[in-house]
């Protein structure tokens, strides 16, 4: 009997009626919501003041989109097998076979070609030559990070939640050369922590929404328990707001007007925090960073933390330079 194309193993699948779409699709554009941590360091230092640093903070940002944009090209590459048992990885363009081996290897030069060239949005000027090679290692060093991620410690436990952290306390470092500032210590801390607690609220939701499927698809699974999940996602979530509440403390000098106003973002920080630890456990995502896109409560909380910092920033900037 003659065999149909509905017959046809996605394996066997050869690229050739890809879209722009598909190949946006491949890009995962919305995970550049991610390189807002690029913005934290210059916001928070109050080092956006004029054009020059606000296209070198946007430079950053285009150059950490483009270069996760090709990591991402390249673990899909990777893990097509994997992907095409999985209900919902399937359907991507690479493992459903809609972008074939060969266009996708040149978009991921593509998309690194890209990266590098939006390092010249960076000033490079006498007094400030050294921010471009900084950002440039930072951008380097991401990429390293996550390849090694891909190929080697998305399987080692613990090691692997700390890779996928450092790729977001590398984009604080890079939003920071990119304006000429020092990033605290403080800054590292939450970063990495709050990335830890994103990595082990991911991999917590994913065996709420997926059961023991969880391990077929990231193997690392194995190496972890429910409780085990559990206490490291509480432990992290509790780092993240104590580390925040010691710079909040820190800054009561300059924030203070009857009380300290900067306190007041604590409130949706512990909220949007305490929300993604209950709709993970609950299995209504399976990665906290979708509850950016889709949980109205969450997005409120996001968006409140995030008007309030920078009207008290500038309101105090403001008083600062007037005195």
């Amino acid at each position: 009997m003659g065999s149909s194309a509905s017959d046809t193993p996605p394996s066997a699948t050869v690229g050739g009626r890809a879209s722009i779409v598909d190949f946006i699709i491949l890009a995962r554009p919305k995970q550049w919501a991610k390189g807002a941590f690029v913005f934290i360091g210059p916001i928070y230092g109050r080092a956006i003041h004029d054009l020059p640093s606000v296209l070198a903070v946007l430079g950053a940002f285009l150059a950490f989109g483009f270069a996760s944009s090709a990591c991402y090209v390249h673990n899909d590459l990777r893990d097509r097998d994997l992907d095409r048992a999985h209900p919902r990885k399937c359907r991507r363009p690479i493992a459903s076979g809609r972008i074939g081996t060969r266009p996708a290897y040149v978009f991921f030069f593509i998309l690194l070609l890209l990266a590098c060239t939006m390092l010249v949005l960076v000033p490079a000027g006498a007094e400030n030559h050294w921010q471009r090679e900084l950002l440039a290692g930072s951008v380097v060093l991401y990429i390293t990070n996550v390849l090694a991620y891909s190929t080697w410690l998305k399987h080692k436990v613990v090691a692997d939640v700390i890779s996928l952290s450092m790729g977001f306390v590398l984009r604080v470092l890079g939003g920071c050369a990119a304006v000429g500032i020092e990033p605290s210590t403080w800054l590292l801390n939450v970063t990495f922590f709050v990335s830890m607690f994103l990595a082990f609220g991911k991999r917590l939701g994913e065996r709420r929404s997926m059961g023991d499927a969880a391990a077929a698809t990231r193997g690392v699974q194995t190496k972890y328990t429910d409780d085990l999940l559990r206490m490291a996602v509480v432990v992290t979530a509790v780092a993240t707001l104590l580390t925040y509440a010691q710079y909040v403390q820190s800054q009561a000098a300059l924030y203070t007007k009857g009380f300290n106003l900067l306190w007041l973002t604590m409130l949706p920080a512990t909220y949007a925090l305490l929300r993604a630890m209950v709709k993970v456990e609950a299995g209504e995502y399976d990665d906290p960073t979708e509850m950016a896109i889709r949980d109205r409560p969450f997005q409120i909380a996001a968006a409140a933390f995030g008007v309030l910092t920078v009207l008290l920033i500038l309101w105090f900037r403001v008083e600062v330079v007037a005195h």
